[in-house]
Parts: structure tokens; C-alpha cells; sequence
């Protein structure tokens, strides 16, 4: 018989499951339809990113990132700058687009005062940097072909471009036939001929290269796919001589580098000469597509109705907020701020590299900077998206950074901190420039980065 007077134990209460530190994942949905639906020509990061605030940006989840790759160039004012977001909205309850057989309010102030920035006479405008430099390429062939003796159909004697070696100019196919990078051209052969490649900043080989065929020479003023490299003046200059001496057009990309980025409004306005063709795109319109070629009137007297054209370039939309961010660059002095925050980035990294011998060398100017090192440079974008940092690796080993022109003090310190854990966590594994092998082209002058 049982003992009743014993107590029995109390019934325990169903033990909870143990909260997780984080929520279990789930396919986003919207990865799955970008992997399954789009063309696989990035290689992109599995995160989406939500919005932005001045400097920072943040992905679905609410992770806050500072931005040091600026859409690659293209927000030089940040994300939603509240002056931009104003002459959006009030621009697009009023005409988003119209068309270029009709004047719009604003492609004629915006072409005056591109004109007045660079020093040059006309303006065409297209959607994007890529198109500029083709449009840019049917000019030098138009300036080329004498119409008195080559009539139209007929083969052109000076037809030839040249271009320099580690060059990037975009990804429609006369902007590859252009590139030097093969990956991005040789995929795609045979491309447009005539084109040929000068070792970077070697006069020697410009001048060896140069002749009566040659069309025009295209220049990257600061090559940015290519890894932050500066053009010489004594190359500018020459490159300057020559095309005038043998009637071709010197070209200059700015699409990267002008507009600011330099600390002046062309990265070219250091020399003392100017290109007879400029091209621009990436921040003029704060992120909406808009290119630009600027060309000098002696190129334009050539230009007829039909030569050109474009859809979408040059819409009131684009050209109001194009407007906004030339007069906020001027109003908000950003090219001093560009020129200062410049400076205090380059004593932070030359302090860096004194620390990180895998730091080979500190290039560009202003707020366009690339830091070249002797292992790949890919698993230190990863680590500093890993800790809240955006940046990227062109050319396998030089990290770009292109921060926009709002940045502070406090977020140079900011970066700067990142930057050194980036730089002390991240695995440094063996590469090519470990045996010997520079990324570094051929003609290159080694340029600490420059205010």
C-alpha cells in the first residue's frame, strides 16, 4: 500500500524553446526572382539594399553602412539629399519627359552652365557615360572624314583611335573596342578596328603610335576600372601637341573622375590645355541617367539635324536635378570640402600603410583614391561589409574608394577606424604581385593620392 501521506511533485510548466539570437532566414523572395529572371552580368552581393541618408545606406534588414562607393561615383551628394529630393518631386508632377523635337525648360541653363564649369562651348546630352563615349567616338569619325574628297560611305584615311593601355570607357560595343582590358573586349571580337593602345603615360610610345590616320586619342584624365591612375601633364600635354599637329581630337573620360571629384570641376583643368571633347555622366544628375558630351565649337560646326540623337537624354527631369546639384556644389563649397577631407583621408592611409606592409601604394586625387596592395583585394570588401563599410577591389588588387563630397571629419575618423579592422582581421593571402607580377601598368608613374 502507498504511502499517501508522501507529497507528490509539482507539475513543471512545458520548458520553452530557447530564443535564437536571430530569427531563423528565409529566402528573400526577391533574391530568388533576381537570380532566376535577370541576366547573370553581376556578381552581386545577396543583400538588398533598402535606402539611404547623406553618407550611409541600409539593406532590407535595417543594417546601416557607410558609403564609400557612392553607386560607384554617381552620389556624390549622398542618398536623398533633400534639395535633390524637391526638385524631383516637384519636377515629375510636372513632365518627366518630352520630347527633343521640343525645347524643355532646363536643357539650356544646364548646357550654359556646363559650358561655363568646362570651358567649352556645346553640350549633347544622352543617358549615360557609355553612350557619351560612343557618341563621342561618331564625332572624332565625322571631324576625320573630309567631305570633299571622302564622301560618306566612302573609307575615311583618318579613322584610327588610339587608347591607353589599363583603360576602361564603358560596355556598348564601340566603349569596349576602346577598353583595353581584355575581359571586357575579347569576348566580343572581332570589334570595332582601327583602334590601338599607348602604354600608360609613356610619351615615347604615344609619339611612336600618333600619326595622319589617327582620328582621335581617348583619355581617361584619372583611370578608375584601371585602378586610380592619374595621367601625366608631361603625357596630357604631349598627347595635347600631337592631336593638334595631326588634326585629331583628344578626348577626355571625366566620366568618373570630373564633375568635382578631383577638387576641381574637370580633373583636366590641371593642365594647361583643354580636350577638344569632354565626357561626363556618372553624379551630374544625382543618380538619375544623364550624360553628357562637351565639345568645343570648331566640333559643333560640323554637327547637322539627323547626325545624333537620343530618346530619353536630356529630359526635364534629369536636367532639373542636374541643375540643383551644379548650383549645390557651387552654394556648399564642396570643392574646398572635397579638397579637405582628400587631405585628412591621405594622412590617415599614409598612417595605415606605415603599419600594413601589404599596403604597395596610395594613388589618385580628391575624393577618388585607390590603395593598391600585394594580396587580393576582394576578401577586404567583403570584411568591411561584414562590419558596415561599402567599398570595392578593381583590378584585383586596389581597393577604390569614392566617398561622396558631403563626407565630414567625423566620417573620414569613421572610415578610418573601419578601415584599419578591415585591414587587421582580414586573412592575407598569397597573390601574383607576391611573386613579383605588378598590377601596376606599364608606363605608370607612381602617384601618392593628391588633394
Amino acid at each position: 500500500m502507498r504511502n499517501s501521506s508522501k507529497k507528490r511533485p509539482k507539475a513543471q510548466p512545458p520548458r520553452k524553446a530557447k530564443k535564437l539570437s536571430a530569427p531563423l532566414s528565409k529566402p528573400d523572395v526577391r533574391l530568388l526572382d533576381a537570380e532566376k529572371f535577370l541576366l547573370p552580368t553581376y556578381k552581386r552581393q545577396p543583400v538588398i539594399m533598402s535606402h539611404g541618408r547623406g553618407a550611409y545606406v541600409f539593406d532590407s534588414t535595417g543594417k546601416k553602412y557607410l558609403d564609400f562607393l557612392g553607386g560607384i561615383a554617381v552620389n556624390a551628394l549622398g542618398h536623398a539629399h533633400p534639395r535633390i529630393v524637391k526638385v524631383i518631386r516637384r519636377e515629375a508632377a510636372r513632365a518627366i519627359h518630352l520630347s527633343n523635337f521640343y525645347h524643355n525648360e532646363f536643357q539650356g541653363p544646364l548646357a550654359r552652365k556646363l559650358t561655363e564649369w568646362s570651358g567649352l562651348d556645346r553640350v549633347f546630352f544622352a543617358n549615360s557615360g557609355t553612350e557619351a563615349i560612343d557618341g563621342a567616338m561618331k564625332l572624332a569619325r565625322l571631324l576625320g572624314r573630309k567631305p570633299e574628297e571622302e564622301p560618306a560611305g566612302a573609307p575615311a584615311k583618318k579613322h584610327r583611335f588610339l587608347a591607353l593601355e589599363n583603360s576602361f570607357h564603358g560596355r556598348t560595343f564601340g566603349a569596349i573596342s576602346v577598353t583595353a582590358t581584355e575581359k571586357y573586349r575579347l569576348p566580343f571580337a572581332p570589334v570595332v578596328p582601327g583602334v590601338e593602345f599607348v602604354r600608360f603615360n609613356d610619351v615615347a610610345d604615344l609619339e611612336s603610335k600618333f600619326g595622319d590616320t589617327v582620328c582621335a586619342i581617348l583619355i581617361e584624365t584619372v583611370q578608375g576600372e584601371g585602378g586610380i591612375y592619374p595621367v601625366s601633364e608631361a603625357f596630357w600635354n604631349r598627347a595635347r601637341a600631337l592631336a593638334t599637329q595631326h588634326g585629331a581630337q583628344l578626348i577626355a573620360d571625366e566620366i568618373q573622375c570630373g564633375l568635382g571629384r578631383t577638387g576641381r570641376y574637370f580633373a583636366y583643368q590641371k593642365f594647361p590645355s583643354k580636350p577638344d571633347i569632354a565626357l561626363i555622366a556618372k553624379p551630374l544628375a544625382a543618380g538619375l541617367p544623364l550624360g553628357a558630351i562637351l565639345t568645343t565649337e570648331t566640333v559643333a560646326a560640323r554637327v547637322s539635324p539627323g547626325m545624333h540623337g537620343t530618346t530619353f537624354g536630356g529630359g526635364p527631369l534629369a536636367c532639373a536635378v542636374a541643375l540643383e546639384f551644379l548650383s549645390i556644389v557651387e552654394e556648399e563649397q564642396l570643392l574646398e570640402n572635397i579638397r579637405t577631407r582628400s587631405a585628412e583621408l591621405r594622412e590617415g592611409l599614409a598612417e595605415l600603410a606605415s603599419r600594413f606592409d601589404f599596403i604597395r601604394e596610395i594613388r589618385g586625387e580628391g575624393l577618388m583614391i585607390g590603395i593598391e596592395l600585394s594580396v587580393e583585394g576582394a576578401p577586404f570588401v567583403a570584411e568591411a561589409m561584414e562590419l558596415g563599410l561599402l567599398i570595392n577591389c578593381t583590378h584585383d588588387f586596389t581597393l577604390r574608394f569614392l566617398p561622396p563630397f558631403i563626407i565630414t571629419r567625423a566620417q573620414v575618423r569613421e572610415f578610418l577606424k573601419l578601415f584599419e579592422i578591415v585591414l587587421a582581421k582580414t586573412p592575407k593571402q598569397a597573390s601574383a604581385l607576391d611573386a613579383g607580377k605588378s598590377a601596376i601598368p606599364q608606363g605608370a608613374a607612381h602617384v601618392a593620392a593628391r588633394g
